[in-house]
């Protein structure tokens, strides 16, 4: 019996949509959807475990199932992998178990690391396999590090020769390479032919690889002669030669050893669909598209936003207690360190501050104020190095720029808590100290903004992983000192 059949009768069905064309508003639609029949069950659940011993369960839930099997059949494997990363472990498992066997490689190349690897712990082996060679040779690449050795060795041994040099040649290159991102699936033409027998040959794929804006025009070597896009094979003469139209020297292409970062800031600058990628010998390998930039831009804004917060890895909202404990101490134990260095600041001033209350109260805004502001200049220079707009040579001029601003906003905005100072405790010399102390914090928040992410670099080091905790540590300690420090000297 088919899902629909299984339907009460008269019941709305939810209507089938082309997987892929959902509004935002749609995408949340289904999941509140999902989750109101998961709730739906696990009400039935409770109830049957509820009921007196001997009694069966006359209430099926193949209603609900049916549903279930509706919403996910209708979405494309993004919008899937999307509401599985929204659900608690036991529901995400649950609907995992419904999704159809020949989706299972597109949706774990979709979902997060950290929900991929709770959802291949739960798959046999015959299962893994048979989602991995559902995948092409550079999507098997991507995926290839969180499956079982002995999984990629099987799915290696059935592959064709030629995807066997596909997949050893992807999985060779560094992450953040070009290679790692470049896919194998194009088209390719050679020069001498008719634009008229390019479009018969086009009309014989059942449909083209994603993203083909261009055709690849090679010599008999496989070296790129040029490119051929379809704007100019459409409106050019069909008796014209693939050669008197072509473009013969493309707008950018790339080595497989090039900067991913390099790459995706040439496609946002030429407002690229797809490039060739070519070897040392101008032999062309693969292409790289938007989808992959996007992919990988991504990608990297979630790394740089969780190794500003002190966070090694992408965590999974549902995870367990001890997973999350795991990828949250270090940091944190770096933040009890410096917590406890800024309350020994604290205490060697605990004379000052029973002399002059008003020094607790306003200490915190001079810290906070500091640590603000070192996050404004440090969140701005690791952006600058991302784009590669900064070479270390800069460091002096741009620290020369940096305390220049610091020293402005110091003098005015630390002047005007200086007056609200003066005008509360009825202590000008109070508001001058808060004057001081708020124009020196903010000038040593601005060095380590720049200083900070520049020397990290230098050694090799990401310049953004836990640039706000080295922050937010060094101007906390740093202004406790120096606000108490000058009031213990002119106040007391």
């Amino acid at each position: 019996m088919t899902p629909e059949e299984q339907l009460s009768a008269g019941e709305q069905i939810p209507e089938e949509l082309p997987p892929g064309e959902l509004h935002p508003d749609d995408l949340q639609q289904h999941l509140r959807t999902v989750q109101e029949l998961l709730a739906s069950m696990h009400d039935a659940d409770t109830e049957d475990g509820a009921s007196e011993s001997g009694a069966t369960t006359t209430r099926p839930l193949s209603e609900e199932n049916a549903r279930l099997q509706i919403e996910l059949d209708a979405l494309h494997p993004a919008d899937i992998a999307y509401l599985l990363e929204a659900l608690p472990l036991a529901d995400r498992l649950y609907v995992w178990d419904l999704v159809k066997a020949e989706r299972d490689g597109d949706i774990l190349l979709e979902v997060s690391d950290a929900v991929r690897e709770s959802l291949i712990e739960t798959m046999a082996p015959h299962e893994l396999k048979a989602a991995a060679e559902t995948l092409d040779a550079d999507e098997l690449a991507d995926l290839a590090p969180d499956l079982p050795p002995e999984i990629i060795q099987d799915v290696f041994q059935s592959l064709a020769s030629t995807e066997r040099e596909q997949l050893r040649a992807a999985m060779s290159y560094p992450e953040d390479s070009v290679g790692a991102l470049m896919d194998f699936d194009l088209v390719t033409v050679r020069d001498d032919i008719k634009l008229e027998v390019v479009l018969r040959y086009l009309r014989r794929f059942d449909e083209l690889p994603d993203h083909t804006d261009k055709l690849f025009v090679i010599d008999r070597d496989e070296r790129l002669q040029g490119v051929l896009t379809l704007e100019a094979l459409l409106i050019n003469d069909g008796d014209m030669l693939v050669s008197d139209v072509m473009r013969k020297e493309p707008k950018v292409s790339f080595a497989p050893d090039d900067d991913a970062n390099d790459a995706a800031q040439a496609f946002e600058r030429y407002d690229l669909v797809s490039a060739p990628v070519v070897d040392r010998n101008h032999h062309l390998i693969g292409r790289i598209t938007v989808a992959d930039v996007v992919d990988f831009i991504r990608s990297e804004s979630d790394a740089e936003i969780l190794s500003h917060a002190g966070l090694s890895e992408e965590e999974d909202v549902f995870a367990s207690v001890w997973n999350s404990v795991k990828n949250r101490w270090a940091w944190l134990a770096i933040n009890l360190v410096t917590a406890f260095i800024a309350s020994r600041v604290i205490g060697a001033f605990e004379g000052s501050i029973e002399k002059l209350v008003a020094l607790a109260a306003l200490m915190p805004i001079v810290a906070g104020i500091g640590g603000n502001s070192g996050n404004q200049t440090i969140t701005m220079i690791v952006r600058a190095i991302a784009m590669g707009q900064v070479e270390e040579s800069a460091m002096k001029r741009l620290l020369k720029k940096e305390v220049g601003v610091a020293l402005c906003n110091g003098l005015v905005w630390g002047g005007i808590l200086g007056l609200l100072s003066w005008w509360l405790y009825d202590s000008a010399s109070l508001g001058l100290v808060m004057t001081a102390a708020m124009t020196l914090n903010l000038l040593l928040a601005a060095s380590a903004g720049v200083i900070i992410p520049m020397l990290r670099q230098r050694l090799g080091a990401d310049p953004a992983v836990g640039s706000s905790v080295l922050i937010t540590a060094l101007t906390d300690s740093g202004g406790f000192f120096i606000f108490l420090g000058l009031a213990t000297l002119f106040l007391l």
